[in-house]
């Protein structure tokens, strides 16, 4: 550190002892980090918690009489962000904020650096004005911005040297093409298999590669939401894109239609599926690779925080010698674990079960499944067809489509199956109108159905940053919550914090809708009862609507009011 940035530190650390911001021993311990780690006074003040980061901001901007901008209030034009390189933004912590004519605004953890602004000057061709930011703040920016190039992969390379080597892709023979050796290449095969990696390690269901006409994007899907991680450099896009096709025994050669494939990968002790699924786009092909990890499968229905009586309701239906259980919601919620966790429940040295699945996501010990293959006529009705000529006890439908599938599972419920699947509806009333308008007859309906269950998935309050949390009256009332129950609500939410990576989030709960067809809804259906009509009679016998669900779950602490207020309806 030289002689000025010393200087410099001595006389913030005087300012902030003046200010009443730092005790003594707060500005040795800070002193000494500095020592050992090279970094600015104020930015390790911040990061080890003894000074907010916008006090901080206001005794730099007095100590350098530059003004200072609080880049939480400031919103960014992502144009901004490309007249900047990369890596001079990484080195020097510094961020293009907005061009005024041929002015460009810079926030810049240290502003004071004259050669620093003779070489932006000579790089950007713009006069410029420096303003302050806080050091903590710009580099988060900085990471979700502009990390995302092949110094990011290289630290992601590093991170994971020592266990890339214990991860073997287990795949068919690779077929010989022009490109082998480009496919080949070590980087690119250490970096697809760091970024499955990765993906499994931050507990991710889903791995986004994207491509745009002048960059590549990787995404992860974590707790259903998704999270960008890195930006590799668009000269990979074919190796990368490539390789993850043959891995998949997919037609590299084929770049205009859409493919599926599976990989699997080995983790040590731990092999993991990936389904892939290929999209062309306008700049090359988009790849999504759905983990499909069995070590993080949780099949026991008493763990996924159903209510009590919905929980009795739901056993009681799936321990039923005949009749349907159907699991509705949309992709992504949860609808396929329930079914198993329901087969696993039933499954028994004494049963034939049998599913038709389009894929088979997770292979289950005792339980015949057969993945369905349109392209040659295994349709979900025709393997239907051909369980019940296998002398089944259960079978499970991965989803009815159309009325030939519905149909024929109809008639197996009620000649002495029980049978499970799964429908696209928004709640658990809609299945049964969602059926009858497919073509099945209400006396059909009424008399097969036993249970209906509709989910939705939220986030998880992180455990380590949790905190209470006060709402206005507005918000509650957007639940439906008036001002004298509002009262009685204690919630809570995230900080945010290492654990979470920020989000205030981890992990996922279930929001869970179970009717139970009683003798009273039956006959309702047979008169051609609406959904609002079911759902009224469903919840005066006991039913939680996804709504009420959520408002329980909330209260405990479980999830958060906005969690709740997004994946339900009123």
């Amino acid at each position: 550190m030289n002689a000025v940035a010393v200087a410099n530190a001595n006389a913030l650390g005087e300012m902030l002892i003046q200010d009443g911001l730092l005790t003594q021993a707060q500005l040795t311990a800070a002193l000494n980090e500095q020592k050992s780690t090279r970094q600015r006074l104020g930015y390790i003040a911040v990061k080890l918690g003894f000074v907010s980061e916008v006090a901080m901001t206001k005794v730099l901007a007095r100590q350098f009489r530059i003004p200072a901008v609080d880049l939480s209030q400031f919103e960014f034009d992502p144009k901004m962000l490309q007249l900047i390189p990369g890596e001079i933004v990484r080195k020097h912590i510094l961020l293009p904020l907005k061009r005024d004519g041929r002015t460009l605004t810079v926030a810049m953890a240290d502003p004071t650096d004259s050669g620093l602004l003779q070489d932006l000057k000579f790089i950007t061709r713009f006069d410029l004005f420096p303003v302050l930011a806080g050091e903590l703040s710009l580099r988060n920016l900085i990471e979700k911005h502009f990390e995302t190039s092949e110094g990011q992969l290289q630290d992601l390379l590093r991170d994971m040297e020592g266990l890339v080597d214990e991860v073997e892709v287990l795949a068919e023979e690779e077929e010989e093409t022009a490109t082998q050796e480009q496919i080949d290449d070590a980087p690119d095969v250490k970096l697809i298999n760091g970024i499955l990696m990765d993906a499994v390690k931050r507990g991710a269901s889903d791995n986004h590669v994207e491509s745009f006409e002048h960059e590549m994007r990787v995404r992860y899907r974590i707790d259903g939401a998704l999270v960008e991680v890195m930006r590799p450099p668009p000269r990979m896009r074919a190796a990368l894109i490539s390789r993850i096709k043959i891995l998949s025994s997919l037609n590299i050669a084929e770049r205009r239609v859409p493919q599926d494939g599976r990989l699997k990968m080995k983790m040590g002790s731990r092999v993991i599926d990936f389904r892939v699924s290929t999209l062309p786009v306008l700049f090359g092909e988009k790849i999504v690779l759905r983990i499909l990890d069995k070590g993080n499968l949780t099949l026991d229905l008493t763990t996924f925080g159903f209510a009590k009586r919905a929980e009795k309701d739901l056993m009681r239906a799936i321990l039923n010698p005949y009749g349907m259980v159907l699991v509705t919601g949309p992709t992504g919620s949860g609808k396929t674990t329930t079914l198993y966790s329901a087969l696993q429940r039933i499954n028994t040295i004494d049963t034939n079960i049998m599913t038709a699945e389009d894929p088979v996501e997770y292979n289950l010990p005792g339980i015949n499944q057969v993945a369905v293959r349109n392209e040659i006529g295994l349709t979900f009705a025709t393997a239907l067809k051909a369980f019940l000529r296998q002398d089944p006890n259960i079978i499970m439908i991965g989803e009815i489509r159309d009325l030939e599938t519905g149909s024929i599972a109809i008639k197996a419920a009620l000649t002495g199956h029980l049978v499970l699947s799964t429908l696209h509806t928004n709640d658990a009333p809609s299945t049964i109108t969602r059926m009858i308008d497919m073509g099945v007859e209400p006396f059909n309906v009424a008399s097969a159905v036993n249970l209906v269950v509709a989910q939705r998935l939220v986030r998880r309050i992180c455990k380590s940053c949790k905190e209470p949390v006060t709402y206005d009256e507005s918000e509650f009332e957007s639940l439906g919550i008036g001002p004298e129950e509002a009262g009685n609500f204690s919630l809570h939410r995230g900080a945010g914090c290492d654990a979470c990576t920020g989000t205030g989030y981890k992990g996922r709960a279930g929001l869970y809708e179970v009717m139970a067809l009683s003798p009273e809804l039956r006959r309702m259906i047979l008169r051609g009862a609406s959904v609002a009509e079911l759902r009224d009679q469903a919840v005066s016998e006991g039913m939680l609507t996804l709504r009420m669900d959520g408002i329980d779950k909330m209260a405990t602490g479980v999830t958060t009011l906005e969690e709740v207020l997004k994946e339900t309806a009123e």
